[in-house]
């Protein structure tokens, strides 16, 4: 059984070499073609020199040769880092610098950006240019000696190949940067057993196989995005990319493209419930997931009525352990508001601050062991250190300790074992003296039918310790009434959780880079409110 990366999709070729792995418009690549294009960029890694572990970046939308820069770097033994295409250049050269990036393959435009940026990233080496615009490098830039040295992608491919260096299980595969409430994004560093590991356990209980066609659609960049590439390739099922621009974009594809299986956040799955659906958008169409933060109630009703024939995976995750629970489709009409239990071959605890086991309906600290465990943060001992601890309630007799993920999140545990979420330990907000989780205030609101997209924070006051505040986006044909939504929330909620104010806005709310609602940057816009307040 492959136990490496890149083999999965190997060993996926050498079973399927003729079924569809790869479809970006109208370019469509089977799994003997992927695999053998993952070979050669492998071998070219190999002998432009890239060393075991170095790091390999790639700065991409999401097109064949992202996929074959990704595993390639696998293949090679070297260590892929996905740069969300959305960063500007500031925000990539910080990543680039953070884990002292070797290779990097990107765009042309993308590379004019960062060229004057050079002088933060001295372990910089090479620049592979994808795409048509980048056949060729310059004469001046090609110049053998030049570092970093730049090449069109053709030209790279061209030269002498080199042998991979060998690989096991434990080593590195990737580093995925993730953006913390505060601070630059970190990043994690995940093995190869960490992602076969979860390739397989997610692939099984949502029955991927040779029949599945997955529709990518999040950054490759986020780990819920990848997985879309892993579980296809763990099963031969076929992937479709897609850089979507609007959301009537994505329907269309649905249809199109004869999709089998989606995965969104919340954000774009309310953007989704909201339009007109084709009636072929959701034909073929046998299951959706949603992951990276709770999917509203309204919301999850009204995508089930677009899609009739589709099972409901609600999951929870983070990328320190890249996936930690699901609720099976059949106890969605039970219990819509649970995370699930853990996936196969995971543990999840709910603790108290010394480690012990909280009591049902106690919150308490989620914390996940098993395989999909990272291997902490990049360059960064003393986050690792918070973040990555001994497991709770371990032998004693052990020498070496279990390594658990302490996720920074609450969540509380029914008598059945199912799990639900509170809220993030550094989004909750301090009100009153009480804790307040922004997931229970924003249900109210959707529930409401005013809002189209509402986010809940805490804001610094100097009476209460924060106010809590609520940024929202009226639901289509509705006109902004902040009395209405207010009183909605007094009819449902303790006073100390009613907001203090509601700013509207005509425009969807910010995201973040993996198209997550921001709501550190809606806080850090108000941060200044009450300043004067008595």
């Amino acid at each position: 059984m492959s136990e490496l990366l890149h083999e999965l999709l190997f060993a996926t070729a050498q079973r399927l070499p003729a079924a569809p792995a790869l479809t970006c418009g109208r370019r469509e690549l089977d799994y003997a073609g992927l695999a053998a294009a993952v070979r050669g960029f492998a071998g070219a890694l190999s002998g432009a020199g890239v060393q075991r572990h170095e790091r390999v970046a790639v700065w991409l939308d999401k097109r064949q040769e992202t996929v074959v820069a990704l595993f390639g770097a696998a293949a090679a033994g070297a260590v892929f880092v996905p740069v969300n295409p959305v960063l500007r250049a500031e925000q990539a050269e910080h990543v680039l610098a953070d884990c002292n990036v070797r290779l990097l393959v990107t765009s042309a435009e993308r590379w004019r950006a960062l060229r004057p940026r050079l002088a933060s990233l001295p372990d910089l080496r090479m620049v592979v240019l994808a795409g048509a615009a980048a056949t060729e490098a310059g004469p001046d830039e090609a110049e053998p000696g030049r570092v970093p040295q730049v090449l069109g992608l053709t030209a790279f491919l061209s030269r002498p190949a080199g042998e991979p260096h060998r690989v096991i299980d434990a080593d590195m595969a990737a580093i995925l940067y993730t953006s913390g409430s505060t601070g630059r994004p970190k990043g994690v560093v995940l093995s190869h057993r960490n992602l076969v590991a979860g390739a397989r356990s997610v692939a099984s209980y949502l029955g991927n196989g040779p029949h599945d066609r997955l529709l990518a659609v999040l950054p490759l960049s986020f780990d819920y995005g990848l997985s879309q590439l892993t579980t296809a390739f763990a099963t031969g099922a076929s992937v479709v990319l897609h850089n979507h621009l609007l959301p009537a974009d994505l329907l269309r594809a649905l249809g199109r493209e004869r999709i089998t299986g989606l995965a969104a956040v919340p954000p774009l799955w309310i953007q989704l419930a909201a339009l007109p659906w084709p009636a072929e958008a959701a034909a073929h169409l046998r299951y959706f997931t949603n992951s990276g933060g709770a999917m509203p109630g309204a919301t999850l009703a009204a995508l089930r009525a677009r899609m009739p024939a589709a099972a409901p995976f609600l999951m929870y995750g983070l990328t320190e352990a890249f996936r930690s629970t699901y609720l099976p489709p059949a106890e969605v009409d039970r219990r819509p508001d649970s995370i699930g239990k853990a996936i196969p071959n995971a543990e999840i605890r709910v603790v108290r601050e010394d480690g012990s086991e909280c009591a049902p309906h106690e919150p308490g600290e989620l914390v996940h062991r098993g395989a999909l465990v990272a291997m902490g943060y990049w360059n960064d001992p003393a986050r690792t250190a918070e973040r990555f601890r001994p497991l709770p309630g371990q032998h004693p007799e052990l020498v070496l300790p279990e390594m658990a993920v302490w996720s920074g999140d609450t969540v509380r545990r029914d008598e059945e074992g199912f799990l639900y979420f509170v809220g993030r330990r550094d989004e909750m907000i301090k009100t009153s003296g009480y804790r307040v989780s922004p997931t229970e205030i924003e249900e109210v609101l959707y529930r409401s039918g005013l809002v189209a997209e509402a986010a809940a924070f805490g804001v610094s006051h100097p009476v209460l310790g924060q106010a809590v505040v609520v940024v929202a986006q009226p639901a289509p044909g509705i006109a902004p009434d902040g009395a209405a939504l207010i009183q909605v929330c007094r009819d449902a909620l303790p006073a100390y959780m009613v907001p203090a104010r509601i700013d509207w806005q005509a425009e969807p709310l910010p995201r973040n880079g993996n198209g997550k609602i921001d709501r550190r940057l809606l806080g850090e816009q108000r941060a200044g409110l009450f300043a004067q307040a008595a």
